[in-house]
């Protein structure tokens, strides 16, 4: 399966949200912007909690060309 998560840098306040519910796949970088590191390091379903609780929507995950959120 092939999945993509990206983070909308500009979309991100740096709650942390992310970070909670798929650590490993996130972290902050030197402005404190979520950014994602390794999508295998939790599992998908970890992974949507952490886009859909984002406060501002700024997670996108895609799984095999079907936008999840």
């Amino acid at each position: 399966m092939e999945i993509v998560v990206t983070v909308d840098v500009d979309a991100c306040m740096s709650s942390g949200e992310c970070l909670h519910w798929a650590p490993g796949v996130f972290v902050h970088d030197e402005r404190k912007k979520s950014t994602v590191v390794d999508v295998a390091a939790a599992p998908l379903d970890s992974i949507v909690e952490a886009a859909r609780r984002c406060p501002n929507f700024a997670i996108t995950v895609v799984a095999d060309g079907e936008q999840l959120v």
